[in-house]
């Protein structure tokens, strides 16, 4: 599975429509739609993207939902969580050294950080501060579209930050998206993987930009989200099914069986069951230890006779066998 995790929301739902149909088309399956803040939040941060687009989506696409808020001023970071449950994704995009270290070692957890790298930045990506970001599950975030189609500055600078990226990460946590807000500015997953072979990525974690980590990215968020603290996720907890009883008009149905009788305005007696329902019921009910004496205590007698027959015979034969025994002695004694 291929992932783009940052495609523009618009307000020309024509062209997202194609935007997101043509990368259906090269081969991705999960797209986040992304919605942009710069400065103080608003009052209301409810979702602007609806949870069902206006427009026909191809069926092997997943939808998700993404705030970029760039971060100016370190106090600006007091509304994050509000942010993380609105939306599905929550990626910071810093625009100075200050923030950037900021970001990468005291903010709450996020889930990107999106570096705009079409401009130059006055100051190198320091190794120990973005291996710390990465070890706590932060991932960040390259993004081609504005490069592609931009000025020979903004390819310049994108070729600059991302080898810069790539030498202070060792290739690790990072993640390719497009932010491409129209169609023409999308590439199929192997021009992006290209792409990152020309930045100094090597070719599987070039890939594993575009599969796995960023993967990694939307379960990670998933998972913060749902379960506690990002460690327990409750998944089923025993629930018995709630199965709903058809109830019946008032009176009787006569050419219903079964469905006993109606009492209390509609309600419905417990015992509603069949005679075959309730043997069989009985059948399956273990039984209880005076039960399976009882029961072998019937077995007995059945196999001794009914009423004492047998014993009766058994003692009549023994008689019988004792005479003939007294006759056969009288008789050799006369012959001798």
């Amino acid at each position: 599975m291929f992932y783009d995790l940052n495609v523009p929301y618009t307000a020309n739902h024509a062209e997202l429509q194609r935007t997101l149909a043509f990368l259906a088309e090269l081969g991705y399956n999960t797209v986040a739609l992304s919605v942009s803040f710069s400065g103080k939040l608003p009052a209301d941060l409810t979702c602007p993207i609806p949870s069902s687009l206006p427009f026909p989506v191809p069926h092997s696409l997943q939808i998700l939902t993404r705030c970029t808020l760039t971060l100016n001023d370190p106090s600006q970071n007091h509304r994050l969580n509000s942010l993380a449950t609105a939306y599905d994704l929550l990626a910071i995009r810093p625009t100075s050294e200050k923030t950037l270290q900021q970001t990468c070692l005291s903010l709450p957890p996020i889930d990107l950080i999106s570096l705009d790298c079409t401009i130059r930045y006055p100051f190198y990506f320091r190794q120990k501060t973005l291996l710390a970001a990465i070890e706590r599950g932060i991932r960040f975030e390259i993004c081609y579209a504005q490069g592609i189609l931009g000025t020979g500055e903004a390819r310049r600078n994108l070729i600059s930050n991302a080898t810069q990226l790539v030498r202070a990460t060792r290739g690790r946590g990072l993640v390719i998206g497009s932010e491409a807000q129209r169609a023409l500015a999308c590439r199929g997953p192997w021009d992006v993987v290209n792409l990152g072979v020309g930045w100094g990525l090597d070719k599987e974690r070039a890939v594993e930009a575009l599969q796995r980590e960023a993967r990694a990215v939307v379960v990670g968020a998933e998972m913060r989200r749902r379960s506690y603290r990002g460690v327990i996720d409750v998944i089923y907890g025993g629930e018995k099914p709630v199965v709903e009883e058809n109830v019946v008009g008032k009176g009787k149905n006569k050419n219903t069986k079964g469905l006993g009788k109606l009492v209390n305005g509609g309600k419905r007696k417990a015992d509603n069951s069949t005679d075959a329902e309730e043997a069989q019921r009985a059948a399956e009910k273990p039984l209880s230890k005076n039960e399976m004496k009882r029961r072998a205590a019937k077995a007995r007698k059945a196999a001794m006779g009914e009423d004492g027959d047998r014993p009766n015979r058994v003692v009549e034969s023994s008689t019988e066998s004792k005479q003939n025994t007294k006759v056969a002695v009288v008789e050799h004694e006369d012959q001798g």
